[in-house]
């Protein structure tokens, strides 16, 4: 592998890092900020977001509720950098920790990321949880 294939690999990886890290400070700010202006969120169980706009207020909430809860986030394990041109990607594995309760939920995500005059930004995230479970035909049938 090349040196700058591994620099761009690396900064990849860096603004995943610096999201959780961002989560878990509970900084709203810094979150939306690795986001392009177009970017699109999806999330399980809700209809995708676009828009670092629309981001900023999912994740509002959502980052209050988890330092209310004490829940942080942490990798499991950080998936490899793929890079081609001015697009990237990286599939994740993540838990969210409760402070004293450990580990309460799992998931994995898939993360595509855009160069942007020089930097690297998210430009989509897709999520899914595997722990807890939600059992789909339960839920469709206590709807009707």
């Amino acid at each position: 592998m090349s040196p700058s294939a591994t620099t761009e690999m690396s900064a990849v990886a860096a603004v995943s890092l610096a999201w959780k890290r961002a989560y878990n400070d509970r900084d709203i700010d810094a979150v939306v900020a690795l986001y392009t202006e177009d970017a699109v969120l999806s999330v399980p169980g809700m209809p995708h977001v676009q828009g670092r706009e629309a981001i900023a207020g999912f994740f509002r909430s959502r980052i209050e509720k988890a330092g209310d809860a004490g829940l942080q986030v942490e990798d499991v394990p950080l998936g490899d950098v793929v890079v081609a041109g001015s697009l990237a990607w990286q599939w994740q594995t993540f838990e969210m920790v409760h402070r004293e309760l450990g580990v309460v939920g799992s998931g994995a995500l898939c993360t595509l990321f855009r160069k942007l005059d020089g930097a690297w930004f998210i430009a989509g995230d897709i999520s899914n949880l595997a722990e807890p479970r939600v059992d789909l035909y339960a839920h469709v049938e206590s709807l009707r």
